[in-house]
């Protein structure tokens, strides 16, 4: 098959450049959706806002990015990888940049829910090119460095909040300034990157595949196009697929309403026991970033050792038993907090937090691989906006230990759909994965 080209040894230095360039737009998610929880607390002390209006800034990029999954997945499935890839990278500079000179609270609301589009667009136009370019050994580590890159931002987040923090009540400002500059940055390298030939062969476009082909190995390469049932993006619910959709979406949903419920939040909880210091609030918060980042880089280096199904199991069940004893401390100590949280969106990140960057691409044909990426996603901002909203009305009704039962509960249902339906895809091509979708659609035709 043409494609086995891909896995060549001599392509990693353009794999890594693909890989790299994707990890930006990553980097810029995880940096400007934790960014607006370090800016809160200078923001509040500077405009007045209701708890409700907090909720809302708080949610308004993630909201956007739901649209933006959805809209981009579909979008980069009919239109070419490339193309949304930097256009999408025109929003997070744009509303980015309009952010940091907002005058209200309503106009930072519209400009985070418009920079928030280019936010999910990213999530699955950046984590299909990565995969229909990396060699099927190393797929998985190149897809999840991309959701390490997501906690590399978070952590910059605080970095820039410790750092900027003494310039005054303009200092939010220039947080979210800073996120502008960094993708400038990645979109002016962006633009040099080719069309996933993979596409452009599904699309029937061979002289093209070929000529990207020959550019990235040096060599004419032949590419069969196979005889397969077009695929449309009905068939995420189709009999041959539905287990799968339900997969993606399930575990990636759980994931999400537990960490963006902990995580948002994380300041404004460690606030409460650190004597209202600002500066030992972000410390701490930076270092259950930083942890979270350990996880994704212990999970980077185990994903083609022990593979994907073991990976998401344990993930669910660290996360889950981390919970749990949070919920059975009543007076929690600032050091107790910082070190279950820590535990907490490690494990979370070890499996959950990368493999959503790994299964929707594997699971799905390349046809409807991002928008399978994009609903995905969509859903799993569902779960994000949910973890947002509903942990500080838990907290104000029936206290922290409430709300931590209640992602405890939603550790164990993530836990209990990877036991129930995680496949293993570990070592297998993506046109083998494919293979299954298009023998099986064909079975149901002659069925019918």
């Amino acid at each position: 098959m043409s494609f086995e080209y891909l896995d060549s040894p001599k392509l990693k230095k353009f794999q890594r450049k693909v890989t790299l360039l994707s990890a930006g737009g990553t980097f810029l998610d995880g940096y400007d959706l934790t960014i607006i929880a370090v800016a809160m607390p200078l923001i509040l002390n500077q405009w007045e806002i209701t708890p409700i209006m907090q909720g809302l800034l708080t949610s308004s990029a993630v909201i956007g990015s739901f649209i933006g999954a959805m809209w981009f997945g579909n979008l980069t499935d009919k239109y070419g990888r490339k193309a949304m890839y930097v256009i999408d990278l025109l929003a997070f500079v744009i509303f980015a940049a309009l952010t940091a000179f907002s005058q209200n609270v309503w106009q930072l609301i519209i400009f985070r829910f418009l920079l928030g589009i280019g936010i999910g667009a990213d999530y699955p136009i950046s984590a299909t090119l990565v995969s229909e370019f990396s060699p099927t050994k190393q797929r998985g580590q190149h897809s999840t460095s991309l959701a390490a890159m997501w906690f590399v931002g978070a952590v910059v987040a605080y970095i820039v909040g410790i750092v900027l923090a003494p310039l005054g009540q303009n200092a939010w400002r220039y947080m979210l300034l800073i996120g502008a500059f960094f993708a400038l940055i990645v979109f002016y390298f962006r633009v040099t990157l080719p069309e996933s030939p993979r596409w452009l062969a599904a699309k029937g476009r061979d002289a093209e595949a070929k000529e990207v082909m020959r550019k990235i190995t040096g060599m004419e390469v032949e590419i069969a196009i196979p005889n397969k049932p077009k695929q449309k993006i009905g068939d995420l619910f189709s009999k041959s697929l539905l287990r799968r959709t339900f997969f993606v979406c399930g575990f990636w949903f759980c994931y999400a309403v537990a960490y963006y419920g902990i995580s948002m939040y994380t300041p404004t909880i460690l606030k409460t026991v650190a004597n209202g210091s600002q500066m030992m609030t972000y410390i701490g918060s930076g270092t259950i970033s930083l942890l979270g980042l350990l996880g994704a880089v212990v999970g980077l280096t185990l994903i083609e050792k022990i593979g994907r199904r073991p990976l998401i199991i344990l993930s669910f069940s660290g996360l889950t038993l981390s919970l749990i004893v949070l919920a059975l401390n009543p007076v929690p100590t600032l050091l107790f907090l910082v070190i279950l949280f820590s535990f907490a969106v490690l494990f979370a990140n070890m499996g959950g937090g990368i493999l959503n960057f790994v299964y929707p691409t594997e699971l799905f044909p390349t046809g409807i691989r991002a928008s399978a990426s994009g609903l995905a996603t969509s859903v799993s901002r569902v779960g994000s906006i949910l973890g947002i909203l509903v942990f500080p009305n838990l907290v104000a009704a029936w206290g922290n230990r409430a709300a931590l039962w209640f992602f405890t509960a939603i550790g164990l249902l993530g836990l209990l759909i990877s036991l129930w339906l995680a496949p293993e895809t570990k070592g297998r091509k993506l046109e083998e994965l494919n293979n299954e979708f298009a023998s099986s659609l064909s079975d149901q035709t002659l069925m019918g």
